[in-house]
């Protein structure tokens, strides 16, 4: 274990003082401490909420150096998780970092090497999963690691490329880890019939394995079905949900990809609907039956190609369904409504992200409110309905980098965290913090 010998902690320009002035700083609120929040679901519960953004550039409580890589922060303890990549000029290690999230001091940091033999090679994918004091990480070439969150120090380790022969998809391992009280469960990619596994999560030892697909990029949630937890899992060939104790196959739909496993975003899921989305090849509509373990498909709509889509082929971000409708982004970018119960388009708006192959806009619910971090490192504040979308208010939040992609000046494709009445992302360059805590009256 290394620490970094300097934490890129800068305080916020004058420009911002009028900004700062108007928001909550040095109050621990809420934390984030996995991957889209929480509960997995992309809702950010905390209260007390700026109304609307300044325009221009968003003052920065603090910024940290940091390398590339797609993996978001997360947030817990007073800390700030992250992973990044050595640059290209360095030896090929990843890393795990720890900073304070008020100030932006790096705590420790944890390296390893990992030669990268896959495509976009920014660095690691997933975000840390922090969990009764421990924080495990997963590398896009599959070292996991689990550590203590306050020191760095390693509890286990697995090299599961090694452990399970992997048959790693072109852009590495990009699931998140997922706590199920005591296993932590993985979309490994592994051969023999271990695309999914279970760990203990004290010792790292295997519990169980499941599915004999081609592993994906997306991170299994959990649902209730017949007052039970059900782990649902998309992976290259299939939609599936498994007893999480256990690994048994509950129910499944075969979804297999027309040219590759691409299905990045997690299954979005509101009452008994759960709805996944892939950019080569449509979407994918189940019923979950509260009162049974069952499933059954209610559509599925794919178009001629991806430019000619009839309904919804999202690459990145995770979709939002929300009473009958279905909210999300399409494969060039344009933001689309879809009927929950047909699949067919409602509207469509261009607003929201530039034009662009695989144009990416991260979501996250607070209120009645949607907050959109998009490629472009913009922020927005809106409204979603089946009458259309409502921008209420829009920033800079972070320069696009290109180390993720080298393309249209670079992108943002991290998704960031949402804590501590704050916004906490990243780029290739920088971790920053930006308060949204309205002041006390």
């Amino acid at each position: 274990m290394k620490r970094c010998e300097k934490s890129g902690f800068v305080r916020s320009s004058v420009i911002a003082l009028a900004w700062t002035a108007s928001v909550t700083f040095g109050v621990f609120g809420d934390d984030w401490p996995q991957w889209r929040g929480p509960t997995r679901d992309g809702l950010w519960r905390e209260t007390g909420i700026v109304e609307e953004l300044p325009p221009g550039q968003l003052p920065y409580a603090w910024t940290a150096e940091i390398g590339p890589g797609y993996s978001g922060p997360t947030v817990a303890m007073g800390c700030v998780y992250v992973m990044d990549r050595q640059p290209k000029d360095r030896d090929a290690t990843e890393r795990i970092h720890c900073f304070d999230s008020q100030t932006g001091k790096s705590l420790w940091v944890v390296e390893y090497a990992a030669d990268y033999r896959i495509s976009y090679t920014a660095g690691p994918r997933a975000s840390v999963t922090i969990d009764q004091g421990k924080a495990y990480c997963v590398g896009a070439m599959g070292h996991f690691h689990c550590l203590d969150a306050k020191s760095g120090a390693v509890v286990w380790k697995r090299d599961l490329q090694k452990d399970f022969d992997i048959q790693m998809p072109i852009w590495g391992i990009a699931a998140s880890p997922l706590i199920y009280e005591d296993l932590v469960v993985q979309q490994v990619c592994g051969a023999g019939g271990a695309c999914m596994v279970a760990f203990d999560k004290q010792t790292g030892k295997e519990v169980w394995r499941a599915l004999k697909d081609r592993g994906a990029y997306s991170s299994p949630i959990l649902i209730r079905q017949a007052d039970q937890d059900v782990l649902v899992c998309w992976t290259g060939d299939s939609l599936s949900g498994l007893d999480p104790r256990s690994g048994k196959v509950l129910w499944g739909h075969s979804f297999p990809p027309s040219r590759m496993p691409i299905g990045v975003g997690d299954p979005a899921l509101f009452g008994e609907q759960l709805f996944v989305s892939s950019f080569y090849d449509g979407s994918l509509m189940v019923r979950v039956p509260k009162d049974k373990i069952s499933s059954e498909v209610l559509w599925r709509a794919v178009g001629p190609d991806e430019q000619h889509t009839q309904s919804l082929h999202a690459m990145i971000g995770t979709s939002i369904l929300e009473g009958d409708s279905v909210y999300g982004t399409d494969s060039y970018g344009e933001f689309r409504c879809l009927d929950g119960l047909t699949g067919e388009r409602i509207w469509e708006d261009t607003k929201a992200v530039p034009r662009a192959r695989w144009a990416t806009i991260h979501m996250v619910r607070q209120a009645d409110r949607v907050w959109m971090f998009n490629e472009r490192g913009e922020l927005l504040i809106t409204k979603l309905s089946r009458q259309g979308l409502e921008i209420l208010s829009r920033s800079q939040l972070i320069p696009p980098t290109r180390d993720q992609l080298g393309q249209r000046g670079g992108v943002c494709w991290s998704h960031p965290a949402f804590a501590e009445k704050s916004i906490f992302a990243r780029n290739d360059r920088q971790l920053v913090r930006v308060d949204l805590g309205k002041t006390d009256e």
